[in-house]
C-alpha cells in the first residue's frame, strides 16, 4: 500500500511540492475498510465536492438529511461545498474517493499519547 501515512489517500495537497501526487486541485483515496470502521467525527462546513463509488463491501455514506447505503460495486454518491457528512462500514469496504478542490483542514487528529 502506498502512503500508509495518508491512510489511502494517494493525490493531494499533503504530497510534499514537487511530488507528481501534490495537487491543490483534486484529492484521491483508494479506501479499505474493515467491518464497523467509521468516521471519528462528522466532517462539517465542507469547502469540497466529493464522490465515492463503492468497489466492494456495503458502505453507508451519512448526511444531515438521510443515508446513502451503496450496495452494488459502481454505485456512488455525490456531495457539494456546505453538506456535512460521515460514513460507516457495514461491511469490510473498498471505496474509491475523489474530492476537489484539495485543501487542508478536514484530517482528523490523531489521538496523543496516554496521558
Amino acid at each position: 500500500m502506498d502512503a500508509p501515512g495518508e491512510q489511502g489517500w494517494l493525490l493531494g495537497h499533503f504530497r510534499p511540492p514537487g511530488d507528481p501526487r501534490n495537487s491543490a486541485e483534486v484529492e484521491v483515496k483508494w479506501g479499505r475498510h474493515p467491518k464497523g470502521d467509521r468516521r471519528a467525527e462528522w466532517v462539517t462546513g465542507e469547502q469540497r465536492t466529493a464522490l465515492l463509488i463503492l468497489i466492494s463491501g456495503r458502505f453507508h455514506v451519512e448526511l444531515r438529511d438521510r443515508t446513502v447505503v451503496l450496495t452494488e460495486p459502481g454505485d456512488y454518491v455525490v456531495w457539494g461545498r456546505g453538506v456535512d457528512h460521515s460514513w460507516l462500514a457495514e461491511e469490510e469496504s473498498i471505496v474509491l474517493t475523489v474530492r476537489w478542490p484539495s485543501v487542508p483542514g478536514y484530517k482528523v487528529p490523531s489521538p496523543g499519547p496516554a496521558a
